[in-house]
């Protein structure tokens, strides 16, 4: 399939076998995801009325399905770093595995301060993270609140944006009383 090929539900499928078939992380296309959102897209835009329309919409799904399935054997296979070919795997599936390196060198200098009696060095990690900020949108009211810098935040009311530390933004998600805003560039 070159780049300018259009995916279809019958590609994606050979897709899926090819990956399911090796063990060995297979070759796509650099543009593949991108390609296949606007697959997904394109059916998403369409508009039909009784049987067409659930044929659109059980498409949507499969190639939903299929997308989720082909993303998660990719990923699985790239536990095992000895045998990952980095070279085949895409730009978007780089992009999650930089946050599982950065996982891993957290634990590491985590559990090496522990072990080399730096406290003050985790107290600091510690208060750093507890006070970094998140961007939330209200869903219900929310009195004000005391930050975990100490600081004063609020009141708020539904739809309400508002950057406040991470530590209260966790306990407000938890509580369905927000939710975290992605900044998109």
């Amino acid at each position: 399939m070159s780049e300018s090929n259009e995916i279809d539900i019958n590609s994606l499928h050979s897709i899926v076998l090819r990956e399911l078939e090796s063990d060995l992380i297979q070759n796509i296309e650099p543009n593949f995801y991108r390609n296949l959102s606007d697959f997904i897209g394109n059916l998403k835009k369409q508009e039909f009325d009784g049987i067409e329309n659930k044929i659109r919409q059980s498409l949507i799904d499969m190639a939903s399905e299929l997308t989720s399935l082909l993303l998660n054997i990719r990923l699985e296979k790239t536990i095992k770093p000895d045998r990952i070919d980095f070279t085949n795997l895409s730009d978007e599936e780089k992009f999650i595995l930089d946050s599982e390196e950065k996982k891993r060198e957290r634990a590491e200098m985590i559990l090496s301060s522990t072990i080399n009696g730096k406290s003050k060095f985790l107290e600091s990690l510690s208060q750093n993270h507890k006070t970094k900020t998140i961007v939330l949108r209200f869903l219900k009211e929310v009195d004000q609140i005391v930050g975990a810098d100490l600081e004063k935040y609020g009141p708020f009311k539904p739809e309400d944006i508002a950057t406040i530390p991470y530590e209260n933004a966790q306990a407000l998600i938890i509580k369905k009383a927000a939710t975290k805003i992605h900044w998109e560039d």
